[in-house]
């Protein structure tokens, strides 16, 4: 089983921190902005992670506080150093990063921060002393700025209103320490051989996704750049050739999105070899995407025989048996390449394993999540039809991609699929505790943050593969909201709301009544009766019908708000109608007398089922054989309660209290003491109320032939049960009551005496 690494003592500090600002580092100016304790000063080690941490909580935890003006905690260099950050998506604001300009930034990550203008390329400038690496990639509107900010105001009307313009006179000049760029996905239009002349010291440049007509003036870091990063860009002969010129690169990508019909260009067997044998530092290389104009594998014939081997000479990749030494990294995804026997790679990636699909995954998840959706979708058939081998590998790594992608559809897609393959039962023994809750985590963001059917569906499947409710306990009130808002939107996938109706009946099944109440008013009991109407209204009992009665079953346990609930919305109109309109559906039946047999437990409410209507229905239902006893069981249950209020409580003339008890006394003798039952007791206290009493010798007598039927099928469950909760003490009292019946006391002794001769330590003391 994989262990569960505890998280460093650093990492719960910071958490902790985080979620109680106030109560830690600082304080509430004006009851709305932050301020940091005059006393505290942190240095970069801590200021680093706290930024860092907290962007991933505001994207990971959706409980997670989004503070406004968190920023400004580390505006002041005196109290707070910064050195490295990462900041991503569109909860980054041009105020955020300006809070933070005074500070010495060494390293500056912005990905996807799409609603960053060009006020803050004025911050960055304030970082060129000291900036080394800067990553601005997807960060699209960061080169745009307003024309005519606010517009003119005439008659109410905006005139001439602001229209967003690119900003042209921006460059790098005075960043003499940068060293690493990410441009990728830069604004069109930008001219980037003008923005990064300045830059004298660049060793790494990534430059996806944009246009160049010319490459030459990469030259001019000729005999710096190590790293090249040119994906999705429409290459030509003559970028092949600047490239050539590249001479120090140890990392080369140009690969591309096969699926993307613009490109002209094809790596041809010369293109590859140029690249191998100018390039004499290259350790790693990406040509993913790419269809090859030539063949530029060895024939079949050729091919050296044996294990597979990295040694270049024997590369099935003619042009790579130029190379020295086996590249470190080689991107052979979506190119009939992978398939080959021998590459000269230590890690490689394509789809013709499952090696090389995770190495794929791992690659392209952070700037590709197009390339890592596919990536995942082969790891999903292995799921499914072969048997993944890596297991805690694949789950770490789906997972990350789906906490970096909580808005793309197809990473939704895939991985959630991927999931529902992976903590299936038979890799559940691979699975430590806490890798299987941040599944359950990402799969909540999942369902929270994508409102589609398939989304929604994987997610659902997925939490199937659970321990219910105790797996889901941590996100308890969570996942109930988001199921319970899947059953109340207006037009629903019939899969999905049959899913969602069986977990929400699992959730509520073996829960405390703290967690049954908060269920409750979050609407539980009003969405499964909307449900029951609208299969009434259809005129169709399925399962969704089935587990809503189930459901409803379950969450009035000894929950007597939920059962009021239940009656104030109208529930016994629905049983009543369900009742007629599905008369032989005994599994139905049942769900819907366990039901009332909570509802008939509460006093108070009691009052309310005491209509000749009412009592009719369930002296009718005792001669019921539907599903063996139960529905006679329950029934006889409910009226039980109700006789135990006495004959002053009993204000109708037809049905006769008497004949109703005549009824229920010759149920209880058609019913086979032995009957194995489907039903599950956490306690016994709504029966154990029944026995000590004379006004209903009837319901004393149902509840001793309970206990008796279930301590005999049941012994080692109920047993015990009995004993703590006081039972054998109320059983001997009704064999000392005199109006009690001479069968109901030999039943009360024999259920005494069989849980007194009841061990619960079987100890085997033979030799």
């Amino acid at each position: 089983m994989a262990l569960d690494s505890p998280d460093s003592l650093m990492a719960l500090s910071i958490e902790y921190c985080l979620r109680n600002l106030e109560g830690t580092l600082c304080y509430l100016l004006d009851n709305e902005t932050l301020r940091l304790h005059p006393d505290i000063f942190l240095p970069s080690e801590i200021c680093d992670k706290l930024v860092n941490a907290y962007m991933e909580l505001v994207h990971a935890d959706h409980n997670f506080e989004l503070h406004q003006s968190f920023f400004l905690l580390f505006s002041d260099p005196r109290s707070t150093r910064l050195t490295r950050v990462q900041l991503r998506e569109d909860t980054v604001l041009d105020q955020d990063l300006e809070a933070i300009g005074s500070q010495d930034l060494i390293e500056l990550h912005l990905t996807n921060c799409e609603k960053l203008t060009s006020k803050s390329l004025q911050t960055l400038g304030s970082f060129r002393h000291t900036l080394v690496s800067l990553s601005l990639f997807g960060c699209s509107n960061l080169f745009y700025e307003e024309e005519n900010p606010g517009g003119y105001e005439n008659d109410d009307r905006l005139v001439n209103p602001s229209r967003q313009v690119l900003v042209k006179d921006f460059t790098f000049q005075g960043f003499s320490r940068l060293r690493l760029l990410n441009l990728g996905r830069l604004a069109e239009g930008v001219d980037v051989e003008t923005l990064l002349r300045p830059l004298s010291s660049l060793t790494s440049l990534d430059l996806s996704g944009i246009k160049l007509c010319k490459a030459t003036f990469l030259t001019q870091w000729k005999d710096r750049l190590s790293s090249l990063v040119l994906y999705n860009m429409d290459l030509s002969e003559e970028h092949i050739q600047t490239i050539a010129e590249l001479i120090q690169l140890r990392h080369l990508d140009i690969s591309r999105d096969r699926l993307l019909s613009y490109y002209k260009f094809k790596v041809t067997r010369k293109v590859l070899s140029i690249i191998v044998q100018s390039l004499v530092n290259l350790v790693s290389l990406d040509i993913s995407g790419h269809v090859m104009l030539e063949n530029c594998a060895v024939p079949q014939i050729e091919e050296a025989m044996g294990r597979p081997s990295m040694e270049p000479s024997k590369s099935s990749i003619c042009p790579l048996q130029a190379l020295k030494r086996p590249l470190q990294f080689l991107g052979l995804f979506d190119t009939t390449l992978c398939n080959q026997t021998h590459i000269p790679a230590y890690k490689v990636t394509g789809a013709k394993n499952e090696d090389q699909i995770l190495n794929a995954i791992e690659a392209y998840t952070e700037y590709r999540p197009e390339i890592a959706s596919r990536a995942i979708n082969h790891l999903f058939d292995i799921a499914r039809i072969q048997h993944c081998s890596q297991l805690l590998r694949a789950l770490q790594l789906v997972i990350a991609a789906l906490r970096c992608h909580k808005y793309d559809k197809s990473i939704q897609v895939t991985g959630s699929a991927a999931l529902f393959y992976l903590t299936n039962t038979e890799y559940r023994a691979e699975q430590s505790v806490k890798l299987r809750r941040q599944v359950i985590q990402v799969v909540l963001n999942g369902m929270e943050s994508y409102q589609e059917v398939t989304v929604q569906r994987n997610c659902c499947l997925t939490l199937c593969n659970f321990t219910i409710p105790d797996e889901l306990e941590f996100q308890y009130r969570r996942v109930n909201e988001l199921l319970l808002s899947i059953l109340n939107q207006s037009r629903q996938d019939d899969s999905i709301q049959r899913i969602a109706v069986h977990l929400c009946n699992a959730l509520v099944c073996q829960v405390d009544n703290d967690h049954k109440e908060a269920v409750g008013k979050m609407g539980f009991v009003t969405t499964m009766l909307k449900l029951i109407q609208k299969k009434l209204v259809d005129k169709m009992c399925d399962q969704v019908m089935e587990y809503s009665w189930s459901a409803l079953w379950n969450i009035t346990d000894e929950t007597p708000d939920n059962c009021d609930m239940f009656l104030n919305y109208s529930g016994m109109k629905l049983f009543l109608e369900c009742l007629k309109e599905f008369p032989d559906k005994q599994e139905l039946h049942r769900n819907m007398l366990g039901l009332l047999g909570n509802v008939a437990e509460v006093r108070c409410l009691r009052p309310q089922l005491l209509t000749p209507q009412f009592i009719t229905v369930f002296s009718n239902l005792l001669d019921s054989k539907a599903d063996g006893i139960e529905v006679s069981y329950n029934a006889c249950g409910v009226l039980s309660h109700i006789m135990f209020d006495g004959p002053q409580a009993w204000t109708m003339e037809e049905p006769l209290r008497e004949q109703v008890m005549d009824r229920m006394w010759a149920a209880i003798q058609s019913w086979d003491v032995t009957s194995k039952r489907n039903i599950n007791y956490r306690s016994f206290e709504p029966i154990l109320r029944l026995l000590p009493q004379e006004l209903a010798p009837v319901s004393q007598h149902w509840a001793t032939w309970a206990l008796y039927n279930l301590i005999s099928v049941y012994p080692e469950k109920y047993c015990p049960l009995l004993k703590k909760e006081g039972g054998i003490v109320l059983l001997q009292k009704v064999l000392e009551l005199g109006k009690s019946r001479q069968e109901t006391k030999e039943m009360a002794r024999m259920v005494v005496d069989q849980c007194s001769n009841f061990r619960e330590d079987h100890m085997d003391t033979t030799r």
